[in-house]
C-alpha cells in the first residue's frame, strides 16, 4: 500500500495539467462565427476547433468537407477543401509529372483558398508508409513546398 501511493499522486501530477487543457476551451467569438457566416452561408455541418492562436472550422460546403482558419479576432486566413485527384488543374497536374514524385500515387488533393484571390493546391503523394509528401504547388503549376508527413 505504501508503495501505491506514490505512484497514484505522480499518475495524479502527471495527468492533472491534461484535464486542465480540456477545461480551458473558450468559447467562440462572435466576430469569428459572424466573418465565416459572411463568407459561406451555405455551409452545412460545421464544428469549431479552437487552435489557441485563432478557430478552425470544419464544414461541408455542396456536399465536399472543407476546413477554414480564422484568427482570434475573426480575421479569414484559409479554407482547404478535398477534391478528386483529376479535378486538379491542367497546370498542376503537369507540375506535379514534371515533380521528382511524379511516380509516387496521389492519395489526396485538396484546394486551398488564401486571400488576394490567391489559389494553391496541396497533394499528398505516398511511395510507402515511411516517404510520404505534402506538396504544395501555386495555380501555374509550380512546387512550392515539399514536405515529409506521417
Amino acid at each position: 500500500m505504501t508503495k501505491l501511493f506514490p505512484v497514484l499522486i505522480a499518475m495524479i501530477i502527471v495527468s492533472a495539467p491534461y484535464a486542465a487543457l480540456e477545461a480551458q476551451v473558450r468559447k467562440i467569438p462572435a466576430s469569428v462565427t459572424e466573418s465565416f457566416k459572411q463568407k459561406y452561408p451555405g455551409a452545412s455541418n460545421v464544428e469549431w476547433k479552437d487552435k489557441l492562436t485563432g478557430f478552425t472550422a470544419n464544414f461541408e460546403l455542396s456536399g465536399k468537407p472543407c476546413e477554414a482558419r480564422f484568427n482570434n479576432k475573426g480575421t479569414w486566413q484559409s479554407t482547404e477543401q478535398k477534391m478528386e485527384k483529376d479535378a486538379l488543374p491542367a497546370p498542376v497536374k503537369d507540375g506535379y509529372g514534371k515533380s521528382k514524385y511524379a511516380d509516387w500515387p496521389v492519395k489526396y488533393a485538396y484546394k486551398i483558398e488564401l486571400p488576394g484571390d490567391t489559389v494553391q493546391y496541396k497533394i499528398l503523394a505516398v511511395k510507402s508508409d515511411l516517404q510520404r509528401k505534402n506538396l504544395l504547388f501555386n495555380s501555374d503549376g509550380r512546387l512550392l513546398k515539399d514536405n515529409a508527413t506521417l
